[in-house]
């Protein structure tokens, strides 16, 4: 997809410089895509995985349709995640560096629910929050929509899978008729196709195509096993390539503590990440984990997506995941930066099938693995053994 330089985009000189601060100077696809129609003011539903700039396309023509001295809530923008709302909140006030009159005020459960209420009175022009805290400051009346501009749903068929719909629609109808309202989601399923067609006017579809979203430097491979042979191989491959950092993805939240569990027993420091946590214990896990206190995040979809997870040497699909757009995303977690990255994928019966979905929708090729012997184990042992020895001692 063609891109352009941020330099022939019409932002101000503020943005621009944030812009060349945070070391960008060529627009992603889907900012290409998006940002000039975002400035237009048109709906927009946009289509892009994490890690594809979208935060900066919807979060750069909202700065510039704010209006600075205004001391009142003009762009909101609704996350899933706790996570995802500071990560998103994070990106504005990067790219608003240069804007001194600009406030984000950050809207979540389990924060102090009054350094909320006294951000927000002192006037925040854009709100990042998640739908359950929002809705609580809306009851309350200390969230005052009925002069917003921009509202952005980021993630939002994250949103509809862990039950939001009615929140989201309750926010919605706090706004004013005359809004922007805009759709970014990673999938498109029927449900978020049924809100756009309810609360946006004559949106714009901006999609990046699915070949640029798999990253070249992954080198990734499936193994066709029984159910019973995914835990030793994951074991196997773990102990044969002596990753230090992994991600091994899970389609539920029993078979995320089941395989962490297995890993443990194993010797392997490893914790799950999935929505039966608590907040406090979730942070606590990606604190463990970008620490290097633990080698191995077993996690669930929903868990992982819109979290600021570092960088990891492999990810294990231990379950195919259940849509394709999923295994992109998975897997962009490693082979980033010019960095080279593995990707396993264990396929049980049909999962071969999806499979080929997979590479299809991809457009990549996903290799038959190969299984460590025993004696390419020991001499993997071995080799690691000597790089060890021929360290400098402290």
């Amino acid at each position: 997809m063609k891109t352009i330089p941020f330099l022939s985009l019409p932002l101000s000189e503020e943005v621009q410089n944030a812009i060349a601060e945070m070391g960008f100077t060529e627009a992603t696809p889907i900012q290409t895509a998006a940002i000039p129609l975002l400035l237009e003011g048109r709906d927009v539903i946009g289509q892009a995985q994490t890690g594809t700039g979208k935060t900066a396309a919807f979060a750069i023509p909202a700065l510039e349709r704010l209006q600075p001295q205004a001391k009142y809530p003009q762009a909101l923008i609704v996350c899933p995640t706790r996570e995802l709302a500071i990560q998103v909140a994070k990106e504005f006030e990067k790219l608003s560096k240069f804007m001194p009159a600009i406030q984000t005020a950050i809207i979540y459960g389990g924060d102090s629910i009054t350094r909320q209420m006294s951000v927000l009175k002192r006037g925040a022009q854009i709100v990042v929050g998640t739908p359950g805290r929002l809705i609580d400051h809306l009851q309350r009346g200390t969230l005052d929509l009925s002069r917003l501009q921009t509202v952005i749903l980021d993630e939002a068929d994250e949103m509809l899978n862990m039950g939001f719909k009615e929140d989201i629609e309750r926010i919605l109808s706090e706004m004013p008729e005359s809004r922007q309202t805009v759709f970014f989601s990673a999938t498109m399923p029927k449900p978020i196709m049924d809100l756009t067609r309810k609360y946006q006017r004559n949106p714009e579809l901006v999609k990046v195509v699915s070949q640029e979203l798999t990253g070249q430097s992954i080198e990734q491979s499936f193994f066709a096993i029984k159910i019973a042979q995914k835990i030793p191989l994951l074991i196997r491959l773990i102990t044969h390539y002596n990753f230090k950092s992994m991600l091994v993805f899970c389609n539920t939240k029993l078979r995320a503590d089941e395989v962490c569990e297995a890993l443990r027993e194993h010797q392997y420091l490893a914790e799950s990440l999935h929505g039966d946590l608590s907040q406090a214990q979730r942070n606590t896990v990606m604190q463990k984990f970008r620490k290097g206190q633990i080698a191995v995040l077993v996690a669930t979809d929903v868990a992982a997506r819109g979290l600021d997870i570092p960088e990891v040497e492999a990810v294990f699909n231990f379950d195919t995941p259940l849509d394709p757009e999923y295994y992109v995303h998975r897997i962009g977690r490693t082979g980033r930066a010019g960095k080279s990255g593995m990707a396993f994928t264990f396929a049980i019966g049909r999962d071969l099938q999806k499979l080929r979905d997979i590479e299809r929708y991809a457009k990549t090729q996903i290799k038959k693995g190969h299984i460590p012997t025993q004696k390419e184990m020991v001499a993997s042992r071995q080799q690691d053994f000597l790089q060890k020895c021929a360290k400098p001692w402290p």
